[in-house]
């Protein structure tokens, strides 16, 4: 079964990686962001689709709604989860959601999207939320959640 949607809250990093991915394989994507479309740079630019605000800039508000609004939630990082990543698996947990979080770190590419793919498949997974460290806490982040959520979601 293919991922149908991917959604974000639209940080930089992992989350802004799910997003262009999407936008390149011409998936679907969206999410809720916070009051104003703020991020660490300040601004989310207009050019993404389908974000719709929360109604305060709490960003705890717009993890909670992309967990609860999909089918699973994906965590990429290098290392262990911290910070909003941290929040995001155990809000994914209270509401009793698919989580899997990939540490590339441990996992190379390949592994990492081979695991992806088999989950997805067996949580029948239409509906993505994508999250994980935002670029001033891994500058890393983008590229590799990028190569990798290719890796995924390309047919």
């Amino acid at each position: 079964m293919a991922v149908k949607q991917v959604v974000s809250g639209a940080q930089t990093g992992v989350d802004r990686a799910a997003l262009d991915v999407a936008l390149e394989l011409g998936i679907p994507c969206g999410g809720w962001v916070p009051l104003g479309r703020i991020d660490e740079r300040g601004r989310i630019p207009d050019h993404y689709p389908n974000l719709k605000e929360t109604p305060t800039a709490d960003h705890r508000e717009r993890t909670a709604a992309n967990v609860r609004d999909s089918d699973a939630t994906l965590l990429v990082s290098h290392g262990r989860l911290t910070g909003g990543s941290l929040y995001t698996h155990e809000e994914a947990c209270r509401l009793d959601r698919p989580c899997l979080h990939l540490d590339l770190q441990a996992l190379s590419f390949p592994e990492a999207a081979g695991a992806a793919r088999a989950w997805l498949d067996e949580n029948f997974v239409q509906i993505l939320n994508v999250a994980g460290p935002r670029a001033s806490k891994d500058p890393e982040a983008y590229t590799a959640a990028a190569h990798v959520l290719g890796l995924i979601l390309r047919p």
